[in-house]
């Protein structure tokens, strides 16, 4: 069956920007990966097919021969033409060179080879923790599905005891050639052997474990060591525990993205806290000592007399520590001043001899807004 279009494969225009084919590949990543789908088999087909295209279309060189020759040229050939094989001009090198000047060099090495150990696949995981959790640090465990190399064959796909063998079709180099003799020589079209898809050996007598994958899928508890000072956005790589390799490569890493959660209390600015403390009027106008929350739990902040509402004090060292371990940040507690509300008749008499003292006379009782505003336009008039 032919392969789709890449850019139809990602849903994105022919003239798309670099970030926006990596948007739409992330997004349709995230939508068909195998752990998000256990239970439907078309998803992984989906998945593979949506990184193949990405494969090519995220690679700017790749992507410019796509765009040039299509899927051949994203394998690296453009019909195979051999070498110093032109028969009517008798293996002319210089007409070898023009080949080489137009298709990127070595034309020979277009030829097939076996692949050789590939890596296996980073891993990204999510984790959520607590503000106090990126303050101080801790270790989580975390769970997560990846490909292992099937401990049955090592990896071979081949039943325990036997091995994979040369194929017969392509002898080992993985492509079979066809043969054309035209006017201007003969011309050899190599294709991916469909015996071996490739590979340049076939098994016969595939693993039981993991059907001649040579990897299975497993899921794994990791622990995961998250140091002070993390923040939104903060990337941990925990080196192999990513997917396994194929055909002896080495696994891939895992990487754990942070996220922050949003705190009752305290906001979170670089390495410094901000809070809001309110107070009693009394205590704003007469001085006080409160007790103040910290990450590290009560602490005493003296507050002086007269302070006034969005006054700011410093805690110093009261905040997040710095990631690469020097020093620590701040806390910042901003006072409001709380004005009272349902006081008693001994507490309004109160107010109004503190204000006649100020040379200001206290609003009568039951006269309200209307009624002042009335007056004064009388007054006025």
């Amino acid at each position: 069956m032919a392969k789709r279009d890449y850019y139809e494969v990602l849903g994105v225009d022919r003239g798309a920007s670099q970030d926006e084919i990596k948007k739409a590949y992330r997004k349709l990543a995230r939508q068909y990966h195998p752990d998000a789908n256990p239970n439907d088999p078309s998803a992984e087909a989906k998945f593979k097919e949506i990184n193949e295209a990405y494969e090519v279309l995220g690679d700017p060189d790749k992507r410019a021969r796509y765009d040039q020759f299509g899927h051949a040229g994203a394998e690296g050939g453009f019909g195979g033409f051999g070498q110093g094989d032109f028969g009517g001009f008798g293996g002319f090198e210089p007409f070898g060179n023009i080949f080489d000047m137009f298709f990127g060099g070595d034309f020979a090495g277009a030829r097939a080879q076996r692949r050789g150990p590939e890596r296996g696949a980073d891993l990204r995981y999510d984790l959520e923790i607590t503000l106090e959790d990126a303050a101080f640090g801790l270790e989580r465990e975390i769970q997560i599905t990846r490909m292992d190399t099937c401990k049955e064959c090592n990896g071979t796909g081949a039943a325990p005891g036997t091995h994979p063998v040369t194929c017969p079709v392509c002898n080992g180099r993985g492509q079979v050639g066809e043969t054309r003799t035209t006017p201007f020589g003969r011309f050899t079209s190599l294709h991916t052997c469909q015996r071996c898809g490739g590979e340049g050996k076939v098994i016969e007598k595939p693993c039981p474990a993991c059907n001649g994958k040579g990897r299975v899928r497993g899921r794994h508890t990791i622990a995961v060591k998250i140091p002070p000072g993390v923040d939104t956005g903060t990337r941990l790589r925990v080196a192999g525990e990513g997917d396994g390799g194929l055909r002896g490569g080495a696994p891939g890493d895992l990487y754990v993205y942070i996220t922050v959660l949003p705190h009752d209390i305290f906001e979170r600015t670089g390495n410094d806290i901000l809070c809001e403390i309110p107070v009693e009027f009394w205590q704003a106008a007469l001085g006080d000592e409160i007790d103040v929350p910290t990450l590290d739990g009560k602490a005493k902040l003296k507050i002086p007399e007269g302070t006034q509402t969005g006054t700011v004090f410093r805690l110093k060292n009261k905040g997040i520590p710095s990631i690469r371990g020097f020093g620590r940040g701040d806390q910042h507690v901003r006072v409001k001043v709380m004005t009272p509300t349902r006081l008693s008749e001994k507490e309004k008499e109160l107010l109004r001899q503190f204000a006649k003292l100020h040379g200001k006379s206290a609003p009568e009782e039951g006269k309200g807004f209307f009624k002042k505003m009335r007056d004064a336009w009388e007054r006025h008039a």
